[in-house]
Order: structure tokens, then sequence, then C-alpha cells
């Protein structure tokens, strides 16, 4: 699977880990920084994880920040992203299935590496259900006065 990822200092040290245990499991992984930790605005590197996967230069994207509630907000910006900020791997599993979620967040100061790998591997496993959850993933791209 092709993969975005994206992180900003807080979450660059569990980046640098995962991208090499990515790869090893296949995937081709396309890092759009940062690359070190020194101080970086994590709305840039959101923008650049959702411009990515709203593009189709990768399917899936995975943001990192300090506590993966920033770059989630900002990858979200993006009306064509569903990104999900999950801590475990159950989360992530039901962002995919009923959410049809094509983005993860979390935290790198909230969990480990361990952490990390448990839930991509839940996260790039499951797939949309579709049926009744269609509806609903419709709505989240639809302009804000057509809901109903």
């Amino acid at each position: 699977m092709q993969l975005a990822i994206a992180s900003d200092h807080a979450g660059y040290p569990l980046k640098a880990a995962l991208v090499p245990w990515l790869e090893a499991a296949g995937h081709d992984v396309l890092d759009l920084g940062t690359n070190g930790t020194a101080s970086v605005d994590y709305p840039d590197f959101g923008r650049a994880l959702a411009e990515a996967v709203a593009s189709g230069r990768a399917e899936r994207g995975i943001a990192v920040c300090g506590s993966g509630i920033g770059i989630s907000i900002a990858v979200n910006r993006h009306p064509a992203l569903r990104c999900a900020r999950v801590d475990d791997p159950l989360s992530a599993t039901l962002a995919r299935q009923h959410n049809d979620a094509n983005a993860v967040a979390f935290g790198a100061r909230l969990i480990g590496e361990e952490m990390a790998r448990a839930i991509l591997t839940a996260f790039l496993s499951a797939e949309f259900e579709g049926g009744r959850h269609q509806h609903r993933v419709d709505k989240l791209g639809a302009p804000q006065e057509t809901l109903a």
C-alpha cells in the first residue's frame, strides 16, 4: 500500500521508528517530514499529508504529533480527508469500518512504538463496511448547508 506519513517535531522520533517498520512490511512510504526535533508547525505537515492523500499520491495517511490532536485537526481541514485520532487498535479498526477513515493520527507523547504498530496494523488491514455507514460518510464531504 502507498502510505504518506508526516509529523511535527514531537512526533518525529516515533515517525522515524515507524517508517522502516512500514517499509519492511511491504508498504511504499512517502515521508513528508519533519526530519528532526527542531520546532516546526504541525499545520504545515498536516496539510502536506492531506494533499498527498487527496491527490492520490498515497492511499492512506499517518499523522503524528505530541498529542495527535493538532495534526488531526490540520489534516481534517481538507474536505477529502477523514482523519481519525486514535489511541488503540479497536478505534483504528472502527474508524476504517464505520467512517472510511483515510488517515489516522496519534500522539507520540501518549502511546509507545508497540501501540503505534498495533494501531497501524489494525488501521491498514480494516476495510470500510459501506452499507448503513455510506450515507453518513457521504455527509462528511457535503457542504454544511446540505446536511439534514
